[in-house]
């Protein structure tokens, strides 16, 4: 099979939202009720699967990022017991991590280009050290939607796709069209490309080191359908590494910048497949810590 090659790079002008001058939220105001009354009319068999990952502090991550969680037992030390009228003991947890480990939704203020974010936001008016001023994550509402499946590994008649194995609008369109799959405005579009489920336990080097993904030109035509998020089992969605002319992640720019739109990344797209669903009710409810670029998630696909 043969992939499509990437579009070069261009200096993009500042384009104001859709939504308005002043919008933080981007393609999350795509959720309505709606869309989420049609979404529910996906849920059939009723059941439920994870879209994210199980993280550690051994899971690989982009450079620097890392985790580390402790368990401690405060004030039990020497085998203390707590007054609760009872001889109470407890665990807790202590955790320092960089955000975007694993499975992951990147906000509008992730990425951009020449200090510019989604909606014209200069990086001196909204960066602050101490969290975002404006599209925070905090802020993105519940995504709630129909989400779609296509499988590029099954298209390119593979268990996987090698890293930097890229794809564009045509690849794209063949896939959807051979599996059955419409993409409509709104939805959450993921895309499965077997490497997660065949590089992270076997070769976690080589996971994080490399990625197939969607190109420049791929990712344009994907932002012109006015999608909700678009995501990959890949840590970052696009390829790395990057197609000749298409820059490391530019799709994120054309995606978060240009076109406010959510990128999921390390979605577990395998076990959902597998078990017939390549579409369903997409549900996401992400911790709101304020200021945050981005949040570990846990999406859920309900069928």
């Amino acid at each position: 099979m043969a992939f499509g090659a990437g579009t070069a790079m261009a200096a993009t002008e500042c384009v104001p939202s859709q939504w308005g001058p002043d919008d933080e939220l981007g393609s999350a105001n795509l959720v309505t009720p709606e869309r989420t009354m049609e979404a529910l009319k996906l849920v059939k068999q009723g059941k439920t699967m994870p879209l994210g990952i199980v993280i550690d502090s051994k899971t690989p991550a982009f450079a620097p990022r890392s985790l580390s969680l402790q368990i401690v037992q405060p004030n039990q030390q020497g085998g203390q017991r707590l007054p609760f009228g009872y001889p109470a003991n407890y665990n807790d947890d202590v955790l320092q991590t960089w955000i975007g480990i694993g499975s992951q939704i990147d906000g509008l203020g992730h990425l951009g280009e020449n200090g510019l974010y989604y909606n014209c936001n200069n990086e001196k008016d909204f960066a602050g050290i101490t969290g975002l001023k404006k599209m925070g994550v905090h802020n993105i509402p519940p995504l709630v939607g129909r989400a779609v499946i296509i499988d590029m590994a099954k298209h390119a008649g593979k268990d996987f796709l090698d890293a930097g194995e890229h794809f564009g609008s045509a690849e794209i369109q063949a896939a959807a069209k051979a599996q059955g799959v419409e993409i409509r405005e709104g939805d959450i579009v993921l895309f499965h490309t077997g490497w997660t489920e065949n590089k992270l336990d076997s070769d976690p080097d080589a996971w994080v080191s490399g990625e197939p993904g969607v190109n420049n030109e791929g990712m344009k035509w994907l932002a012109s359908q006015n999608l909700m998020a678009i995501g990959a089992d890949t840590w970052g969605v696009e390829p790395v590494p990057a197609p000749k002319g298409d820059g490391v992640f530019y799709g994120h720019v054309l995606a978060l910048q240009e076109k406010g739109i959510y990128l999921l990344e390390t979605m577990n797209t395998g076990p959902v497949l597998r078990a017939g669903a390549n579409e369903f009710m997409f549900v996401l409810g992400q911790a709101r810590i304020r200021g945050t670029v981005q949040m570990i998630i846990n999406p859920v696909a309900m069928f």
